[in-house]
């Protein structure tokens, strides 16, 4: 691997871009079988929507953990354990499921061990890129990393159904398998870049952190809200349309899990191109957030006064789409926003309200389901104060519209100022 990040390996990619499509399959796989669940071990509707909640939240809380550790040690001795982990939680719920009469508790227990797991793979992976990476090649590679999270979301809720064909728990069976092949691609293909210079001290790394903080407060926790808002809408959305289907409609099986995979293959698909096309162009970027929150929003307004389900379907698919166009962009100006030293950290607390606006889904719009018009509009406003918030907040200097990295730009200069300095 090269360090300047002119040219994308195929191997390093292949591997880094598993670690999120595993990640995913976390929650997408589970949402079509939820029904099936309740049913079959006599749950409620909230006590299985808590099947996203208990994995996504201690990823949540865990991931900022993981990305300082990633910063002061190693990407790849965060991600691979990780991955590990993970897997052994699937083995703690699947033998639950399949041994013990009451086995709710204990895979509520494996997926918080899921959760854990979680926390140190999508979001490292995603600060490795763009270790590995600089430039039009980091957009490229941090889009197609993000086009494999949508992959993810596109197979895992028919992977979820074919397995319940088998037997109901079955998923949570194939976690360790898919998991322990994706730590060795990571393991064996990616070569990380070695750390330079001593390790800063845990006072002093905060201390970097804050400042760095202090100076981009606003773009930050902007991109932070855009990221959790959109992912937050999109699970939420996904178990309205799951336990519509089911209870509503009597679709089950494989037929849901195709129908639910349509706006996340939407999302997939334009999270591909849009990686491709960005290059540097960070004027670009914003205007694409921008776009894909307003495709957001605007189903939602409708949806809050048509009754039919086709029409409602069909305006899924334009939010995927309006994902897609957004979180590539978020992706790559949070990535290139700071130094190598502190991206693990930043980068990890964007992947943290990410996995918490995913844990927040699927109860809210559970607790709205009987009222759907308020619920869409509780969300359209909710979408419409992201759209205005990245309108002010997200800000592109001149110079960087038609492209380059905003902070290796202000890395050259300094460097160019100590170097007339040294002369004088």
């Amino acid at each position: 691997m090269e360090k300047t990040g002119s040219k994308i390996h195929f191997l390093p990619l292949f591997a880094l871009a598993t670690v999120p499509l595993i990640m995913v399959l976390g929650n997408s796989m589970l949402i079509p079988i939820l029904p099936t669940m309740q049913e079959t071990i006599g749950i409620t509707k909230n006590q299985s929507s808590l099947v996203i909640t208990m994995f996504s939240v201690p990823a949540g809380v865990i991931i900022p953990l993981a990305g300082f550790l990633s910063d002061r040690y190693s990407r790849k001795v965060i991600i691979v354990p990780a991955l590990l982990l993970y897997g052994a939680g699937g083995v703690v719920a699947g033998l639950a499921a399949w041994l013990l009469s009451s086995p709710y508790w204990l895979i509520m227990v494996g997926r918080v061990l899921q959760g854990l797991g979680a926390a140190g793979t999508a979001p490292i992976a995603m600060a490795l890129a763009g270790d590995l990476w600089k430039g039009a090649s980091r957009a490229k590679a941090l889009g197609l990393i993000e086009a494999s999270n949508g992959l993810g979301k596109v197979l895992s809720p028919i992977f979820g159904v074919l397995l319940a064909m088998l037997f109901w728990y079955a998923a949570f069976f194939a976690f360790p398998i898919i998991c322990i092949l994706s730590a060795a691609l990571v393991y064996f293909f990616v070569k990380e870049p070695k750390k330079t210079g001593p390790k800063q001290q845990v006072k002093q790394y905060l201390n970097t952190l804050k400042g760095t903080f202090k100076k981009q407060y606003k773009f930050l926790l902007t991109a932070y809200f855009a990221g959790a808002v959109a992912l937050f809408t999109l699970f939420g959305f996904l178990f309205y349309i799951a336990q519509i289907l089911e209870e509503v409609h009597k679709i089950d099986g494989l037929m849901r899990g195709f129908i639910l995979s349509g706006p996340l293959l939407a999302m997939a698909t334009t999270s591909y191109i849009t990686g491709t096309k960005i290059k540097k162009n960070y004027g670009l970027m914003k205007t694409l957030i921008l776009v894909g929150l307003a495709l957001i929003t605007l189903p939602l307004v409708i949806n809050a006064f048509l009754k039919n389900p086709y029409v409602e379907l069909s305006l899924l698919v334009v939010s995927g789409v309006g994902t897609g166009l957004m979180l590539p962009c978020l992706n790559t100006m949070i990535t290139s926003s700071v130094k190598t030293e502190e991206r693990g950290a930043i980068v990890s607390l964007y992947g943290s309200v990410r996995f918490l606006g995913v844990a927040a889904g699927p109860p809210i719009f559970g607790a709205l389901m009987d009222t759907p018009r308020l619920m869409y509009l509780i969300m359209a406003g909710l979408s419409a104060l992201c759209f205005v918030a990245c309108w002010m907040w997200i800000a592109v200097k001149k110079q960087d519209k038609g492209g380059g990295d905003p902070y290796e730009k202000i890395e050259w200069d300094r460097k160019l100022l100590a170097m007339k300095k040294a002369r004088a």
